[in-house]
């Protein structure tokens, strides 16, 4: 897959948000690290709120918080979730965060990493992820 860019630190700084995360109603911990085309890194954890809609994933956090910096050209992003910890298990993203990315990433370059651990993860790009999808170009 091409890009070129450190794939496991990338799975770490996933690893470190997800640490982080707010999630008193589910237990379900999910953690992201958003790469900018700069090489910069914009973290997110899921935060849970009793309403349930009001709830924002990990992926949607690290965006928005990059996105509100300025920033909004992105190569690639990790995403880890759950207490699985079984080899090949992933935590894909929602669909909501899958239109999200759609808005600011290229689908056909832009790197999804589901991971599991630091030497467990899987890369696809976001076309792979969101097929057939409705983005600028259908307005």
């Amino acid at each position: 897959m091409s890009g070129d860019f450190d794939r496991k630190r990338l799975v770490s700084e996933a690893l470190k948000a997800q640490k982080m995360a707010y999630v008193p109603y589910s237990g379900f911990k999910v953690g992201a690290a958003l790469l900018t085309k700069d090489d910069k890194i914009y973290t997110g954890c899921n935060i849970e709120n009793a309403a349930f809609s009001p709830t924002n994933c990990a992926e949607r956090t690290a965006f928005f918080k990059a996105v509100s910096e300025g920033e909004n050209e992105f190569k690639a992003i990790a995403v880890i979730g759950g207490e699985s910890n079984a080899r090949g298990v992933y935590c894909p993203p929602c669909g909501v965060c899958r239109q999200v990315m759609l808005e600011f990433c290229d689908p056909e370059s832009f790197i999804v990493i589901l991971a599991n651990g630091e030497e467990d993860f899987r890369e696809l790009l976001l076309k792979d992820l969101i097929p057939f999808s409705f983005g600028k170009s259908n307005l």
